[in-house]
């Protein structure tokens, strides 16, 4: 049986089971199932702290995970990510008060704030920077004024949450962090595990395109097929009108509009869009 960790709450727990719901796995109905059985897919489900996702998945108490890159890197722990999710995306940053510093190497004796103690002093290691980290939890931007740290890292989304606290950034993001699958060093890629990776990309691929139906004449099928050329090729299927064919295609999400807008103006016409709830490809 497959044992696979799932946050249990935070901004992946949504994310992470509708993930898995639409992947074909059952989730939880309620917030109180900390494990549930999926015998149809002969897998169970732990419902754990984001945080300690890593350490479940690394100490080999459970096959894989899903868990943000950032928490991963900061548990130290002997686990690595199998494939990235495409969401819970942040920026992991430094910040502090102007004039504080201007770079990274000016953080030597410094004292710096955060929720990730362990990622930080990783990153600070390898730029040969030797400052004292202190551990925070919640959020740390009001560290720097009781005189707790001089900087601060943190995530950063929009930067107004810093600006408010009279603080502004400094140096390259230390990470850019997302949900990740993770799994044991190690660890062998089993039948069960190949198809969770297999499912989960189907649902990001059919989350990042849509299909595309139209109808164009034979003589513009080769401009038509160069807007929406698919994954492998456009499938061109006759009409009963021999000057005119069928185009089923591929085209991904972000373009719907503008090439419903180029198909239409080459002379393209019943076109059509649909979403996509799963696909192998």
């Amino acid at each position: 049986m497959l044992r696979v960790a799932v946050p249990n709450k935070g901004s992946l727990s949504e994310p992470a089971s509708r993930m898995l719901r639409e992947a074909g796995y059952r989730q939880r109905s309620h917030a109180r199932e900390l494990v549930l059985q999926d015998p149809l897919n002969d897998t169970e489900f732990f419902f754990l702290r984001p945080r300690d996702i890593a350490t479940y998945v690394g100490t080999g108490q459970l096959d894989v995970g899903v868990t943000g890159r950032d928490l991963l890197l900061d548990s130290g722990v002997a686990a690595r990510e199998i494939m990235p999710l495409g969401f819970g995306q942040s920026t992991f940053r430094f910040a502090t008060r102007p004039g504080v510093a201007t770079t990274e190497k000016d953080f030597d004796s410094l004292r710096i704030a955060t929720s990730y103690p362990g990622l930080v002093r990783a990153h600070l290691e390898r730029l040969g920077v030797a400052a004292e980290v202190v551990r925070l939890d919640g959020a740390v931007e009001t560290s720097v004024r009781l005189g707790v740290a001089d900087v601060i890292a943190d995530v950063v989304e929009t930067g107004s949450t810093l600006r408010q606290a009279g603080l502004e950034l400094v140096g390259e993001p230390i990470l850019q962090s997302e949900a990740v699958l993770v799994q044991r060093d190690g660890a062998d890629a089993t039948p069960a595990i190949e198809q969770l990776e297999r499912r989960l990309n189907g649902v990001i691929v059919a989350s990042a395109y849509v299909i595309f139906d139209y109808d164009v004449r034979t003589d513009l099928l080769d401009a038509a097929c160069l807007l929406t050329p698919g994954i492998e090729s456009p499938t061109v299927s006759p009409l009963r009108d021999p000057e005119w064919v069928a185009v089923r295609a591929l085209v991904r999400r972000v373009e719907t509009n503008p090439v419903m807008d180029q198909l239409y103006e080459l002379g393209a016409r019943g076109i059509l869009v649909t979403d996509i709830h799963a696909c192998r490809l």
